[in-house]
């Protein structure tokens, strides 16, 4: 990929509206990367990769379930720069990256601009084809569950709003033997500036995948919050398996929604037209999940932000929850 082939790239294994997933080697050590290409040919795809971009490069302490950025690599027709790495430019050369990037010459449809995003492999998909291809596990929800809350909860220490979290933009690896989920696809989020509480930023700009999208981001006035909507929305059809089909990719799903005769409604659009609405957890089958957990998703899928469990709330329940923890022996 680079002039010095740093990289050989393998073969594709996902595509977007908005990028491009390879799997590639690195040459010198014959280890596995992810290599995300984003087209930077008009201002759309310049702002999602820059958004990426600045959320990844953000994070100066990695964590265990968010994807690890190694490094970034602008191309210009058939020259490749690379931006960053591991180890942190100054802002100011990241400025003057984003600036180019906005350039007349990045607009010129017949110029090749290009990001490409150098990460870890992740070996085992996303996480909707896992979970899918496998018999239900309370465990198995349960571990994915404390991951996923952590994940979101470092995110927002960080000052991160994902803004589009769903199963199929968390990465599964089995590098340590049991899987590790890894959140993932930061083309929608936000760097909040300032050091105060996540939760007080605002956002206008509704967006996401609706089947996972809060109340207020349909009515474009939402906070953190939204990921954790999303993130309920997520441990509910994990743990029950409810799914829907994509009308665009026919792929099957995982997702909760409310039922309209033969049209399924997502769950936030429901609550937005019926604050009032009565969430039935669980959907299938009562002795599938704990009364703690029940408690725990309606506490996440809150219709008003403000009775809505925040991430750093949710670590701490997430680790107190009964489902799928092993029974203990009564001692005699």
């Amino acid at each position: 990929m680079a002039t010095e082939a740093k990289y050989s790239i393998i073969r594709e294994v996902g595509r977007g509206s908005y990028g491009v997933v390879y799997e590639a080697i690195v040459n010198k050590t014959r280890s596995k990367v992810a290599v995300k290409r984003m087209h930077c040919n008009v201002p759309e795809n310049v702002e999602l990769a820059l958004q990426e971009f600045w959320a990844l490069q953000s994070i100066q302490r990695q964590h265990e379930n968010v994807i690890q950025l190694e490094e970034c690599i602008l191309q210009n027709g058939q020259v490749f720069q690379p931006i960053s790495h591991r180890y942190r430019k100054s802002d100011s050369h990241l400025l003057l990256i984003e600036t180019c990037l906005k350039g007349r010459r990045c607009m010129d449809p017949k110029s090749a601009c290009f990001l490409w995003f150098v990460m870890e492999f992740c070996d085992g998909g996303n996480m909707n084809e896992y979970l899918l291809s496998r018999s239900p596990d309370a465990q198995l929800n349960n571990s994915f569950m404390r991951q996923l809350s952590s994940a979101v909860a470092f995110l927002h220490r960080n000052q991160i709003v994902h803004r589009d979290l769903k199963a199929d933009n968390i990465l599964i690896s089995h590098k340590r033997g049991s899987p590790i989920v890894k959140v993932a696809d930061f083309g929608l989020s936000k760097v909040c500036q300032g050091k105060g509480n996540v939760n007080q930023h605002r956002f206008s700009s509704a967006c996401g995948s609706n089947f996972y999208m809060a109340p207020e981001v349909w009515e474009g006035h939402y906070t953190a919050k939204a990921d954790i909507f999303a993130l309920g929305i997520i441990f509910w059809a994990m743990v029950e398996r409810i799914t829907f089909r994509d009308g665009d990719t026919e792929k099957e799903l995982l997702g909760t929604y409310i039922c309209q005769g033969k049209e399924l409604i997502p769950l936030g659009e429901a609550l937005l037209e019926n604050p009032n609405m009565k969430l039935q957890i669980p959907l299938k089958n009562k002795k599938s999940m704990p009364d703690d957990l029940c408690k725990l998703l309606h506490d996440m899928l809150a219709f008003n932000p403000k009775e809505r469990l925040d991430a750093f709330q949710l670590e701490v329940r997430i680790r107190q929850i009964s489902y799928g923890k092993k029974r203990q022996r009564l001692l005699s």
